[in-house]
């Protein structure tokens, strides 16, 4: 996490008055995104600061930063939407573009990376929904955001593992990814590189393939280009990369943060308070709301009621995985370059920039058609899952001291409270009707298959459901 910069105010003679941005109070922060295999390990610390640094070196990026700075010269300072779309997805000089960020020679490292076992757990909570849902005949696996390819690949192993259970289900993967640089990175993981690439711009589609288990995978840029089917809809911290609206509360009532140029340091780039209200600060605060400063992401939010539609029409579930929060954080938003904490204005387009989500506001936009479950920390949708049943089987299979040290490290690294245990949040989308309990004749609702009560939900509690 990191505070709001503190920024210079803008003299009385600028052409545009506003008033500096003022962060939320410092808080500790600890980087999780590190870890897998000895290397990781001996990368990942713990990063704890009361105000973070705004010292980090590294040259500036010469290109978005002249874009940024010309776009804002012509029409104003810009929301933190905008700049976080620019800095992370501009079609030529975008950081998840034209960067492979992930891994232990990037900037992060997520769950999946760090060991097997959690995108086997993942695979089996996906066959367990599918088989919950009265084993369809047609399963799409659909992953938005899929990194490396590495949690498809553990759970396509486990799916190849499940065949019987499974008992000939079309299963077909498709991955929803904007980056053509990690689009290939993840075609050498699950296909070795055994794809076609679709050049017309019109197409859908724009790579397919078959994985190394001989399942049809297929690549798009949006979620509404995936197939209509029943499908198991997974976001692995996908949410905390969409751009979000920052907000602060003022004497005059709520105010957008905005992003502008530093009159004092014309390179530079800073956070300031917008004096009167935006579209964004009528429209996307809480009535309410108590907090002081309020981050909204309303591109999740319209994600997030894409899936509930497709679960609505075509039955599934949807499982999101990220740092997060259930609407109690303030100031979140933050920066990572080479596993450390990056100043979010600093060289843009050189580091990730994230925010925590709000669990929250995702939940008050699926609505009631659906039922969401969580969120519920990391460790204990791992801890039900089995993952402590499973780390015993690998370490009884497993002769070599080195691996099972790292085995026994990185089931640290995911359950431990204060590393990724706790920090990780999983929240579920469900149909109704796969809770719906049996109902009885003459009370207005379609009875269900005589015996087919509510299988319980893998991975989460009672307490878990909203």
């Amino acid at each position: 996490m990191r505070t709001l910069l503190k920024v210079v105010s803008i003299s009385r003679t600028s052409v545009r008055s506003f008033t500096p941005a003022q962060g939320a109070k410092g808080f500790s922060v600890l980087e999780c995104r590190l870890g897998y295999t000895q290397k990781a390990v001996g990368i990942w610390a713990v990063v704890l600061s009361r105000h973070c640094s705004t010292s980090v070196e590294g040259r500036t990026e010469p290109s978005m930063l002249r874009h940024l700075t010309s776009k804002i010269t012509a029409t104003g300072p810009i929301t933190v939407a905008e700049y976080m779309r620019e800095v992370l997805t501009n079609p030529v000089s975008g950081y998840y573009v034209k960067n492979d960020m992930l891994g232990a020679d990037g900037d992060f490292i997520t769950s999946p990376e760090i060991s097997q076992i959690f995108g086997e757990l993942v695979g089996v909570w996906c066959v367990s929904e599918w088989m919950a849902a009265g084993k369809p005949k047609a399963l799409q696996l659909v992953e938005l955001g899929p990194g490396r390819g590495s949690l498809t690949s553990d759970i396509l192993r486990v799916f190849r593992q499940l065949q019987s259970a499974l008992n000939g289900a079309a299963v077909s993967v498709h991955l929803v990814e904007v980056s053509p640089k990690l689009s290939q990175v993840q075609a050498k993981c699950l296909t070795g590189e055994h794809t076609q690439v679709c050049v017309s711009d019109e197409e859908v589609v724009y790579r397919t393939g078959t994985s190394h288990t001989g399942l049809p995978i297929a690549w798009y840029r949006r979620i509404e280009d995936v197939p209509k089917g029943f499908s198991i809809f997974l976001a692995h911290e996908f949410f905390d990369a969409l751009p979000i609206h920052k907000f602060q509360r003022t004497e005059k009532g709520w105010r957008e943060v905005m992003v502008d140029i530093d009159p004092e340091e014309p390179e530079k780039l800073r956070f300031v308070v917008f004096p009167a209200p935006t579209l964004a600060s009528t429209t996307l605060i809480q009535a309410d709301e108590k907090r002081e400063h309020v981050e909204v992401c309303p591109e999740g939010g319209v994600i997030v009621q894409k899936l509930a539609n497709r679960i609505v029409e075509d039955g599934g579930a949807a499982l999101i995985t990220d740092y997060g929060h259930d609407g109690t954080k303030m100031d979140t938003f933050r920066g990572f370059r080479g596993h450390k904490l990056h100043d979010v204005l600093l060289a843009p387009g050189t580091a990730d920039l994230t925010a925590d989500v709000d669990f929250s506001y995702l939940r008050r936009i699926a609505g009631d058609d659906v039922v969401c479950l969580g969120p519920i920390t990391q460790r204990t949708f791992l801890k039900n899952m089995g993952i402590d049943t499973r780390l015993q089987v690998l370490l009884r299979n497993c002769h070599d001291a080195s691996t099972r040290a790292q085995l026994i490290q990185s089931y640290d690294m995911l359950t431990n409270p204060e590393k990724m245990g706790q920090r990780f949040q999983f929240f579920s989308l469900l149909s109704r009707s796969r809770l719906a309990e049996p109902q009885e004749e003459g009370e207005g609702l379609k009875r269900r298959k005589k015996g087919r009560a509510p299988l319980p939900v893998a991975g989460f509690s009672e307490l878990g459901l909203q």
